[in-house]
């Protein structure tokens, strides 16, 4: 199917050829008949997109403090292609679509085969969308009329804001596609409406809708002309709907209000505010959120969970259903919005035309009616693969896998025959980057492919031991990211599914044993006479309160997710598993407890170790510190960068030019292991006994108590369970 995509390196608007979205449970799949280019926002991405790389930096200062700390910890290079690999993002445009449905996953009752559909997908001929961003389109609406529908919303949730009430005056600052919905909701409403803009012909329909109008580029001073329309008493709000770096907006908007005014903000302008323009008059300032209540949470969108109607009237779906039964009624008209028709095929011409015509509104995105529907589309033609190479299927292309595993993976010679990901747009570029064969959204093609006999598992963590068992049972090796399951529940699953398929590897993306400090460090104390004392700091960095990672259900919480990784690393420095397991996290004075933990580790050898996994520190300190004390000797590893001893004779210090934590020798010992058979490259018994230590981590911290793992995890703390 083909799909709109923004390269925010380049500035190059495309239409590609992508696969066409997975879904799943609570979602809506729909073939797309009209979408509407926002002519304000995806004008200012694509100009984002086409600036240098200098004026990015100017108009992101905030992204510029964390790239200039990435570089003090991480290095340059290592910096550089993070910010060129982000920028690398094929970014998806479009949020304003009308089609019809094809498909209803699990759990969707309210829609089925053959409704039209508004929704906030994509500019592509096929969208997957969860339910609460879509609403049924009545009868007398037409598809591109429908189209218009979330873009409105975003101006009746303003108004909302502002709470109107019949009789009031408000000024609507900017006639876009915006200001000229929000001037007819107003007039609906039962206010009076004075419109401001720059534009001849945007301010003659904003006239034809019943505002007075202010040209702002012919002269006119909206603050003078609001004095006069309100005989001195100034109106009774403002709702800026422009796209403009001056702050005199947000002051003229002061000006013009009466007392105890209101200024809601929809648009993108200056906010420089002048405390007396709000200081004399008792003025209120508020910034909408998009389309309503239920934006950017995830439990409303993505898992469906409505709001109580009777708590909270308006959601993100209900705003789109009084959009369509305005425009049902008559009260919002659009028709005379749209100024151009473009095929989707032609969409970068249609982007050429909101950028180089200002007089350009509505642009509606035509589809043709018949669209195929496939789930891999062929990236690289490549001949039959070679005896014994390994041949590689990816499920997952977020940003750890185009950031750190796909890199190393491509470096190994093994042929990467799929990439796959719900995300069609997300698996097509990483399959093109990395040279893969196929672009796919069912991963299932990867499994059922005998061609394929390894699979790469990047996923939430709620989906890998599955997929594992899954791998497993398709007769496949499996190489999971960490961790390797979120419960003790799913690790025996795993087990037991092992013990049927002896001859697969499990192996878990513990990728810091494999760095050449750890393996340097390793050397050094081979001959050591006593136990080791280790300390490992992590300055994690904030992860939001409402993160998928923190979700018991979805993530299991930074410390299984994460921190099994240190306590990995320690258990593979003293060469000797998990014994017993303590820890503290932080109390009561913050919103997340469980990332600001520290975990005392006793080992099998006598070795002792702490993992102080701190979430609560600033980018600009190093992320990763590593102290071994051993027989009188110290080795300290400065965020796998820089690795000296004290003690030892004939070392001093090892470098290497860039940050290295061993994910590249990872994955080439990964596939060597494979084309040349042998043991798994990490024994099954140290991917259990890491895993349960740090659920024992979790535990410890919430009872208070000391785990040892052969007592708590009874008949699971060795080889088996």
């Amino acid at each position: 199917m083909k799909q709109v995509l923004q390269n925010l390196r380049s500035g190059q608007t495309a239409v590609e050829e992508v696969p066409s979205p997975g879904f799943g449970g609570g979602s809506v799949l729909i073939q797309t008949r009209a979408s509407l280019i926002s002519a304000g926002t995806e004008r200012m991405l694509v100009e984002f997109g086409k600036a240098g790389l200098i004026a990015k930096a100017r108009s992101q200062p905030d992204k510029v403090k964390q790239v200039l700390d990435k570089i003090k910890t991480d290095g340059l290079m290592p910096t550089l292609e993070a910010v060129f690999n982000r920028l690398d993002e094929p970014l998806p445009l479009g949020y304003c679509n009308a089609g019809v449905v094809l498909e209803v996953g699990a759990g969707v009752t309210e829609f089925r085969p053959g409704d039209r559909v508004v929704s906030n997908g994509p500019h592509a001929e096929i969208v997957c969308v969860p339910k609460n961003l879509c609403a049924k389109i009545p009868d007398g609406i037409s598809d591109e009329q429908a189209a218009f529908t979330v873009l409105s919303s975003i101006g009746l949730q303003g108004i909302r804001l502002l709470n109107p009430t019949l009789g009031e005056k408000f000024v609507v600052y900017g006639l876009g596609l915006i200001g000229l919905v929000t001037v007819q909701l107003l007039r609906a409403n039962g206010c009076e409406v004075l419109g401001v803009d720059v534009n001849a012909g945007r301010l003659n329909l904003a006239e034809g809708f019943g505002a007075k109008v202010v040209n702002a580029a012919a002269g006119g001073d909206p603050v003078a002309a609001v004095e006069a329309w309100t005989e001195g008493k100034g109106v009774d709000g403002v709702l800026i709907t422009a796209a403009a770096k001056t702050d005199e907006i947000v002051h003229n908007a002061a000006e013009m209000c009466r007392k105890r005014g209101r200024i809601v903000l929809v648009g993108v302008v200056g906010l420089n505010l002048r405390r007396g323009d709000f200081y004399k008059k008792e003025l209120s300032f508020q910034v909408s959120c998009s389309y309503g209540p239920g934006r950017y949470d995830d439990k409303y969108e993505q898992a469906g969970q409505d709001y109580p109607f009777g708590f909270i009237r308006w959601t993100e779906q209900r705003n789109f259903q009084a959009v369509l039964e305005a425009m049902r009624a008559g009260r919002l008209l659009v028709d005379n919005l749209i100024t151009h028709h473009f095929g989707i095929a032609d969409a970068p011409k249609a982007y050429e035309q909101i950028s180089g015509d200002g007089n350009t509104l509505g642009v509606i995105l035509d589809y043709p009616a018949e669209v195929e529907r496939a789930v891999s589309i062929t990236i690289t033609e490549v001949a039959a693969p070679a005896a014994g190479q390994v041949v590689v299927g990816v499920i997952g292309a977020g940003n750890f896998s185009k950031m750190a595993l796909m890199p190393a993976l491509a470096k190994t010679g093994a042929r990467i025959a799929y990439i796959a990901d719900l995300n069609g747009a997300a698996a097509q570029h990483l399959a093109r980057k990395f040279g893969a064969e196929k672009a796919v959204t069912d991963y299932k093609l990867i499994l059922e492919d005998p061609s394929v006999n390894a699979v790469l598992i990047p996923v939430r963590h709620n989906l890998h031991a599955r997929f594992v068992i899954e791998t497993l049972q398709a007769g496949k090796h499996a190489f999971v990211e960490k961790p390797l399951a979120m419960n003790v529940g799913e690790l025996k699953e795993i087990l037991e599914q092992v013990e049927k398929t002896p001859d697969k590897h499990v192996t878990v993306g513990f990728n810091r044993r494999f760095s050449p400090h750890i393996v340097k460090m390793t050397e050094l104390l081979a001959e050591r006479s006593e136990p080791l004392a280790m300390s490992m700091t992590v300055n994690a960095g904030y992860s939001p309160p409402d993160s998928w990672v923190h979700d018991p259900q979805i993530g299991g919480g930074r410390i299984i997710g994460e921190g099994c990784h240190f306590i990995d690393l320690l258990s593979y420095i003293a060469g000797s598993g998990v014994r017993s397991v303590a820890s503290h996290q932080m109390g009561s004075g913050t919103v997340v407890h469980e990332d600001k933990m520290s975990i005392s580790l006793g080992f099998e050898d006598g070795s002792v170790g702490t993992v102080n996994y701190f979430a609560n520190g600033p980018k600009s300190y190093p992320k990763e510190m590593l102290e071994v004390f051993s027989d009188g000797r110290v080795l300290r590893l400065d965020n796998f960068r820089k690795l000296r001893g004290y003690g030892f004779k004939g070392f001093k210090k090892f470098k290497t030019s860039r940050q290295d934590k061993g994910h590249a020798a990872e994955f080439a010992a990964f596939v060597e292991r494979l084309a040349s058979g042998g043991e798994p490259l990490i024994p099954l018994s140290q991917l259990m006994n890491v895993t349960l230590a740090s659920f024992a981590a979790m535990t410890a911290a919430a009872e208070e108590r000391t785990i040892v793992l052969s007592k708590e995890f009874a008949g699971c703390s060795g080889a088996g369970c």
